[in-house]
């Protein structure tokens, strides 16, 4: 059965806390949906203010192979006619075939917020809808609080929703505005509708303040609707709307239902990338099918399992949506998972031969010491090189001292002096920094520039510090990530230490090492 997905990142997701988006991230959310195979795109309210509305004129001409845009606004104000009505003009005005108005459907919301009478708000619902058919427009009706309001009153709700529909809305969508719903409910309530309204189609859109949205959406898509509303990522107002991309991936893949083009199941999570990067914003790693811990296995039995049988501990395959399997390690990982991870950069390396005891019996001393590799493959890396005899260090340190200063002399605080070995040539340099790992790093490559020009490309982009021993106040003990980058990868090194300029150091000097082994 193929049903509607209908995306309001946009609309909806815009209203999240820090979520903002330009014109040329909205055009490029929107080619990544259409890409996708997305139903339906909320683009915004033209009615709110002139640049969304310059924004719709300007997406008019654009080119798209699947999607619709659709034009987000209310019904007409109490007392004007829809002719006369600013923000039904301005829906016409916006150039949309589709566009989505909001109405009361909660009785207490006709009386107590909008003040108006019962008779009025079905009347402004029915003359709103009726005002843009008349003019070409196909009409998606969202009942504000539809689940709230049945629940109060169920006929009023369910006359709302008649209203609209014999003034010829395209869709009838049953808002839970206050996301307080539970599964049960919307299965009950949705069914009612869908009973009363065979001919309709119609559309579940929830948000997620009870940690039900998507649930909520499956449930009503189990009931009969036809078309699920949400944002891809699940941002959005307070807690957020429902997860479009986990909704798509569980009916799609686990209940037989169409919801974008088959062929384009494998963009998903490149899809969520993109967007998460275009809203400035990260993926929680543990984000169902998502997340880059989705299919992250650390424990060894299971990583063995997940090995010898993939669904013992995979509920998909995940590259069906683009995603991939990730070991993670640390001290609980089996022999299995780390051979497995091992084995693209050592294809000699035995399984069940004398290093690989080695090397799982470093692991675990390490992580006595503080050291996980989970995110800091890199420095893994090169510590299985230095078990297996392959290691050769690009640089020795002769020495080297950090000085900070105070009060700042032009913005630099550190200053750092290096002195090292390539090759039986010594080096020595110095650098101001921001900072004493800043200092460091400047020194450490203008010393290493004329043996290693290639390193002009590489940069720090991320610097993580963690307490490990809090109990021991200014002596503990802190782990140190850094995330380095060049133009065709990332990768990230550890170090540990009581100093935090020696932890910094460690993981800094596996960046470089890194990157030069790389290149070699």
């Amino acid at each position: 059965m193929k049903l509607q997905i209908f995306d309001s990142t946009l609309r909806d997701g815009a209203q999240g806390a820090n979520i903002s988006f330009s014109v040329d991230d909205k055009i490029k959310v929107i080619e990544t949906l259409d890409k996708l195979g997305v139903d339906f795109i909320e683009a915004g309210n033209p009615y709110s203010n002139p640049a969304e509305m310059q924004f719709f004129q300007r997406i008019v001409g654009l080119r798209l192979s699947h999607a619709n845009i659709v034009a987000f606004g209310s019904t007409r104000r109490k007392g004007i006619s829809p002719d006369e009505d600013s923000n039904l003009k301005s829906l016409l005005a916006a150039g949309t075939e589709y566009v989505a108005i909001f109405g009361k459907s909660h009785i207490r919301h006709v009386t107590d917020v909008i003040k108006a009478t019962p008779e009025e708000n079905l009347a402004m619902i029915a003359e709103s809808v009726r005002f843009l058919t008349e003019h070409g427009k196909k009409v998606i009706f969202d009942a504000e609080h539809f689940f709230d309001g049945y629940k109060t009153d169920s006929a009023y709700a369910m006359q709302a929703l008649e209203r609209a529909h014999s003034a010829g809305a395209y869709a009838l969508c049953l808002c839970d505005t206050n996301g307080g719903i539970f599964p049960d409910e919307a299965y009950d309530i949705t069914k009612k509708v869908t009973d009363t309204f065979p001919d309709a189609i119609v559309a579940i859109h929830c948000h997620n303040d009870g940690g039900l949205a998507v649930a909520d959406s499956i449930a009503a898509v189990q009931a009969g609707a036809k078309q699920v509303q949400g944002t891809f990522l699940g941002f959005g107002e307070r807690c957020g709307n429902a997860n479009l991309s986990t909704v798509i991936c569980n009916l799609q893949l686990k209940r037989g239902y169409e919801c974008i083009p088959e062929d384009r199941l494998k963009d998903v999570y490149e899809s969520a990338a993109t967007i998460a990067d275009t809203a400035n914003t990260a993926i929680p790693e543990n984000q169902p099918y998502i997340g880059m811990n989705a299919f992250a296995h650390k424990a060894g039995m299971h990583a063995d399992g997940v090995l010898k049988y993939s669904s013992s501990f995979e509920h998909i395959d995940p590259e069906r949506i683009g995603n991939k399997r990730k070991f993670l390690l640390s001290e609980i990982s089996g022999k299995s998972a780390i051979y497995d991870k091992l084995k693209n950069y050592f294809p000699s390396l035995d399984k069940n031969g004398r290093e690989m005891g080695e090397i799982v019996a470093e692991l675990k001393e390490r992580a006595l010491a503080g050291y996980q590799y989970e995110a800091a493959e890199a420095s893994f890396v090169l510590l299985v090189e230095k078990i297996l005899g392959k290691y050769k260090s690009s640089f020795d340190l002769i020495n080297y001292k950090v000085i900070n200063e105070l009060p700042a002399i032009e913005g630099k605080v550190a200053s750092a002096i290096i002195k090292i070995r390539v090759n039986g040539v010594t080096k020595i340099a110095a650098s101001d920094g921001e900072g004493p790992v800043h200092a460091m790093d400047l020194a450490l490559r203008a010393a290493l520039a004329e043996f290693y020009p290639e390193i002009a490309g590489v940069s720090l982009t991320d610097f993580k510090v963690r307490v490990l021993d809090s109990d021991k106040a200014t002596a503990a003990k802190v782990r140190v990530l850094i995330t380095s980058a060049d133009s065709a990868d990332s990768w990230t090194t550890v170090g540990v230490s009581e100093d935090i300029i020696e932890a910094s150091w460690i993981a800094l000097t596996d960046s470089i090492d890194y990157a030069l082994m790389r290149r070699k």
